[in-house]
């Protein structure tokens, strides 16, 4: 990977999918690719729950919507079919988990930001093999539990949705250089 990969990745939301499945081989290269992220003692804290199927994405469907529905405080026809769809525009959609170290020798933090790097090489590596993907990290993840199993210790930070897309990506920008966000001494 080099620093053109990363300047010329972007952010691909499910409603710009195409609908064309992404090979089982593909979706492997990129979660191989997040079991070799930077990770503190080795703990290897990231889990991914993949939702591949229709119908396993269907029922993901359901059950983010009817939690959604039962536990927002202010509710949102909006964001309900928001919600409702994005698993149905994915081919896959995988579930960003981690597991924290049962020792807890590594704070917490440093699990989090391992499991952030894990879903950074994903991502880049989505964006080298034409994947799109976009990262949600909406509240309905902490009810994730109810509908497939966890291990103890086990929490989700969100949801990697994936599809083929079509159309060129748009460059990208920053609002201030590297430059004014670094101090040298």
């Amino acid at each position: 990977m080099c620093l053109d990969t990363i300047l010329k990745r972007r952010a691909v939301y499910p409603v710009q999918f195409n609908n064309q499945p992404i090979p089982k081989e593909k979706i492997a290269t990129i979660l191989e690719s997040a079991n070799w992220a930077p990770t503190h003692r080795r703990t290897e804290p990231w889990r991914f729950k993949v939702f591949y199927s229709e119908a396993s994405r269907k029922a993901l469907s359901n059950f983010l919507g009817a939690t959604y529905q039962k536990t927002s405080p202010a509710f949102s026809e909006v964001k309900l079919k928001k919600i409702l769809e994005k698993p149905l525009q994915s081919a896959c959609v995988i579930a960003i988990c981690f597991q924290r170290d049962p020792k807890e020798s590594v704070p917490e933090w440093e699990e989090i930001a391992a499991t952030a790097m894990a879903v950074q090489n994903m991502w880049l590596t989505a964006h080298e093999l034409k994947v799109g993907a976009y990262w949600s990290s909406h509240g309905i993840k902490d009810q994730l539990y109810e509908h497939i199993p966890f291990l103890e210790g086990e929490k989700c930070l969100g949801f990697f949705y994936m599809g083929n897309f079509d159309h060129a990506l748009e460059s990208g920008t920053r609002n201030t250089s590297i430059h004014e966000k670094t101090s040298w001494f």
